[in-house]
């Protein structure tokens, strides 16, 4: 069984974001945000490239495995389950069903994987259902990281 690991960086410096990746053994980084940018300094897409690849680890945008606006909006307003319905329908789309393949494709290729979004708690992200998706496709076991607040 393959292990998956996801994170969200909301709580995190990048400094524990780091030592959570490094302590997991991720090598692979897999942004799942629609939209690559943040507010956070060091996690806006060059930025965070930059920063993975000072600590050895790779990292890829598979942008149509992100939630899209209208998600985003309803997951900003508190509304999780009706973010998750909308993502679970994006999920159907051909778009994401291929980078979802992609993503298969690179958890097969023996690269510990992590998937990267924004909010902290995976229960309330999108890269939680990401996750299970993936599970459909090949046996992962998945842990959810929590780098350390600072």
């Amino acid at each position: 069984m393959t292990e998956v690991s996801t994170v969200g960086y909301q709580a995190a410096t990048v400094r524990s974001f780091l030592d959570a990746l490094r302590a997991d053994g991720v090598d692979l980084v897999v942004d799942v945000r629609a939209v690559a940018s943040s507010r956070r300094p060091g996690f806006a897409k060059s930025r965070l490239a930059a920063n993975l690849a000072g600590a050895g680890i790779d990292y890829i945008h598979l942008r149509g495995l992100g939630t899209p606006a209208e998600g985003r909006a309803a997951a900003r307003a508190g509304q999780h389950a009706r973010m998750r319905t909308i993502f679970r329908q994006h999920l159907a789309t051909a778009g994401a069903r291929a980078e979802l393949e992609a993503l298969a494709d690179l958890t097969r290729s023996g690269r510990r994987v992590c998937l990267l979004c924004f909010e902290a708690d995976p229960a309330h992200c999108h890269r939680s259902i990401v996750a299970e998706a993936l599970g459909s496709l090949l046996p992962i076991k998945v842990t959810h990281l929590v780098p350390a607040d600072e």
